[in-house]
């Protein structure tokens, strides 16, 4: 079905950023191109198992992204333009489709993770031009005034050098004032394309997306114990519903609170709940920060508001790392020089399945696999325990959260691990918890553990 079209017909591929505005790829392939063919690949590895004998995207994940997606579908459609999901590794459909489009033309987001590299790699090899922007950090590198082969090792030195040198970022793009005509090929393009149906349970346009599907808890036996209710309107994964909650959380002044209340263990508001839609890209770290400022000048700057930029730093560090040691950071030993790590199998499927028999671990574990959410203070618990008391493989961790958070994120995640496991930057060569000090600190009456260690009602 090759069609001819234009030298300048563009195919956009939407990668992780899930949204139309603040979308400097997108926005310059609006520029450059007369006819923009928009497209997101459902790759069917998300769906093998690991190594580790995990599935790479657990239920809670794919039901996020499905609204996510359905979002993104209608604001493109009012703009005149569609989303075109296909299915395939994009190195294997993506040259099918242009071939088909008539194109060699492809635009997309800079993703500097090892398995998004090679998929860039494989596009360029087939023959296609691959053209990428960096976009996903709050900070631009370049901005950063050094080579990243120079980036601070620490993430507090990165810190003070940020501030010191007062680097700020850029405001964020507003979304493409004119987006470019879809292909006049698409409907028979979107016809054949669709015909190769992914499985029913991971297709965006299935009945859970529409709202009532979303409120219905009989849809994925969801779990009202949720601190992220995904499954409920206002929790969604669309750009739209993102831009709703970054006003409600600054319009009921949360920030003003949140250093005091982020390392609590459940409940909606103790933290921003910011990072499912920056993870999927629904939302922008820069318009997180513009409205922070914005609610700053207003209201006046706290430790709680700074400690928000403070975060949104080491979400930009765990990025930066990925830019200067790459693959590196995927190595079994990390940055470090430490034996292979040890693993149990036995052990790590306990933990999985909620029965390590500790009581604070195995309640955190239950909310996770039950809701595809967890409180970072908790996050950072269950990982110490996997590592450093059962003697697991931090990489087989790793898996478990790409597998379950609906706020999966590969930067942040490889991150965290590494900075728990000792095999990263962080100077203090792992941090292993104390269970019961933790259990003691953030809940010594048990109300979290009698939640999470009980059935649902």
């Amino acid at each position: 079905m090759k069609t001819p079209i234009s030298a300048t017909t563009t195919i956009y591929w939407f990668r992780n950023d899930l949204r139309l505005e603040d979308q400097p790829a997108l926005t310059q392939a609006c520029q450059q191109s007369t006819r923009l063919l928009l497209v997101y690949c459902h790759s069917p590895s998300s769906w093998d198992k690991t190594k580790w004998n995990v599935s790479r995207t657990s239920q809670h994940r794919q039901f996020f992204l499905n609204s996510a997606l359905a979002d993104l579908r209608h604001q493109l459609q009012q703009q005149g333009s569609d989303l075109l999901e296909i299915t395939g590794k994009p190195e294997d459909v993506l040259p099918l489709l242009a071939n088909d489009a008539g194109t060699v033309q492809i635009c997309s987001e800079e993703i500097a993770a090892p398995e998004e590299q090679d998929q860039v790699t494989a596009l360029r090899a087939s023959g296609l031009k691959v053209t990428t922007s960096w976009q996903s950090s709050l900070l631009n590198p370049a901005d950063l005034a050094i080579p990243l082969d120079a980036l601070p090792d620490v993430f507090s030195h990165f810190r003070l050098m940020v501030e010191s040198k007062q680097i700020k970022p850029s405001a964020p793009l507003p979304r493409p004032a004119d987006m470019s005509p879809l292909p006049e090929i698409y409907p028979a393009l979107a016809k054949k394309w669709s015909a190769l149906q992914m499985p029913a349970q991971h297709r965006s346009g299935n009945t859970a997306t529409n709202e009532d599907s979303i409120s219905d808890k009989t849809v994925l036996n969801v779990d009202g114990r949720s601190s992220f209710p995904y499954f409920l309107p206002p929790f969604s994964g669309g750009a739209s519903t993102a831009a709703a909650h970054l006003r409600q959380y600054f319009d009921r002044h949360l920030a003003r609170n949140y250093k005091l209340t982020r390392n609590d263990l459940s409940g909606i508001d103790y933290s921003t709940k910011f990072s499912p839609w920056l993870a999927s890209g629904a939302l922008s770290p820069r318009t997180v920060y513009q409205a922070l400022k914005e609610y700053e000048a207003k209201y006046g700057a706290n430790d709680s508001t700074y400690w928000i930029w403070f975060e949104l730093l080491w979400r930009d560090y765990f990025r930066f790392l990925h830019l200067k040691y790459g693959r590196r950071l995927y190595r079994q030993q990390g940055l470090t020089n430490l034996s292979v790590p040890s693993h149990d199998a036995s052990r790590f499927e306990a933990w999985c399945n909620s029965q390590t028999g500790e009581p604070l671990v195995d309640a955190g574990m239950a909310e996770l696999a039950a809701t595809g959410y967890l409180s970072n203070r908790l996050r950072q618990i269950v990982a110490s325990y996997l590592v450093h008391d059962l003697g697991c493989d931090w990489r087989a961790g790793a898996a478990w959260f790409e597998s379950q958070l609906i706020d999966y994120d590969v930067y942040s995640n490889q991150g965290n691990w590494l900075y728990i496991s000792g095999r990263g930057t962080d100077p203090r060569n792992g941090r292993r918890f104390n269970i019961q000090k933790q259990a003691h600190d953030y809940d010594r009456d048990g109300t979290y553990q009698q939640l999470w260690n009980t059935k649902s009602t």
